[in-house]
């Protein structure tokens, strides 16, 4: 992870909290929440280099502090997904949504 898009003291002093934040992957349709990192690394095996898929990620509008919400899931496999960024609406797949850190809020 480049050091630019790493959480800021400001916002979060105590380090990254754990509570709720877990990769876009994971989420449901309906599930909202906060950008709080995005990576080039999701877990899985990717078709381009990390740097790639973060630099592709952040000019798609996944920055951090960035109202996300899963809107709808695919029929097999439930990929891809879309969501809404801030006021854009976006189509990926839940391989490259796991670079994505989301911090989810409570139901």
């Amino acid at each position: 992870m480049s050091e630019a898009f790493a959480l800021s003291p400001e916002l979060n002093p105590a380090g990254i909290e754990t509570a709720g934040v877990r990769p876009l992957a994971s989420a449901g349709r309906g599930e909202r929440g906060v950008i709080v990192r995005v990576t080039g690394v999701s877990g899985a095996a990717e078709a381009v280099a990390a740097e790639e898929l973060e630099r592709r990620l952040l000019e798609m509008g996944f920055v951090e502090g960035a109202s996300i919400e899963v809107l709808h899931e695919g029929l097999f496999g439930r990929d891809p997904i879309a969501v809404r960024v801030d006021d854009t609406r976006v189509a990926l797949r839940r391989r490259e949504a796991g670079a994505v850190s989301v911090k989810f809020d409570g139901r």
